[in-house]
């Protein structure tokens, strides 16, 4: 069976986003998908770009909160994905693994706490108020609210991912192939 949210090709790429075209949107598989909606990727850019480029955690932290995210979500194609983006950002091995296990496991005080942030927003939808507060602490309003954006963002890829078969991206895989997770 041919699925009919597979990724568009370039011939297939929307006229109304033409000025997305060799961006971020024609760079990966999800984004190749949601161009089935053109104004919904159009849409979603400005607040992927926010929470992607200006957010107001530190690369490693936000590769924290996405990796935990996506295995928490279920989403292979966002754990594969932020394997790779993890290590881009400074993240060892150790730390990437660490974050599908409990966060009394992680690898920092820190990354536990980004953990527990994750894990309270995906089990009860709310960051109870002593993890709010320890999270303000260290984060500040403004970072507290671009995690919980992050989350809810790769809640809903991660929705979409999942519900719409979205392939691996072939240079992502090949990277995983070359330098398998350390477990």
């Amino acid at each position: 069976m041919t699925n009919c949210f597979a990724p568009l090709g370039d011939t297939e790429w929307p006229p109304a986003l033409e000025d997305m075209r060799g961006g971020f949107a024609t760079g990966l598989n999800v984004y190749r998908v949601m161009a089935h909606n053109p104004a919904l990727l159009a849409a979603w850019r400005d607040f992927r770009n926010h929470v992607v480029l200006n957010n107001r955690l530190d690369p490693p932290s936000l590769e924290i909160v996405i990796l935990r995210t996506g295995f928490r979500r279920g989403s292979r194609y966002e754990w594969m994905q932020h394997i790779v983006r993890g290590r881009a950002a400074g993240l060892d091995d150790r730390r990437i693994a660490a974050a599908t296990r409990p966060p009394d496991q992680a690898a920092s005080a820190e990354d536990a706490m980004l953990m527990r942030c994750v894990d309270a927003l995906v089990d009860a939808n709310r960051l109870p108020a002593d993890l709010r507060r320890e999270l303000t602490a260290r984060f500040g309003k403004e970072g507290v609210l671009d995690m919980i954006a992050t989350v809810g963002m790769y809640s809903t890829l991660a929705w979409l991912l999942e519900s719409l078969g979205t392939p691996i991206d072939v240079d992502i895989a090949v990277a995983l192939d070359r330098a398998p997770l350390a477990p």
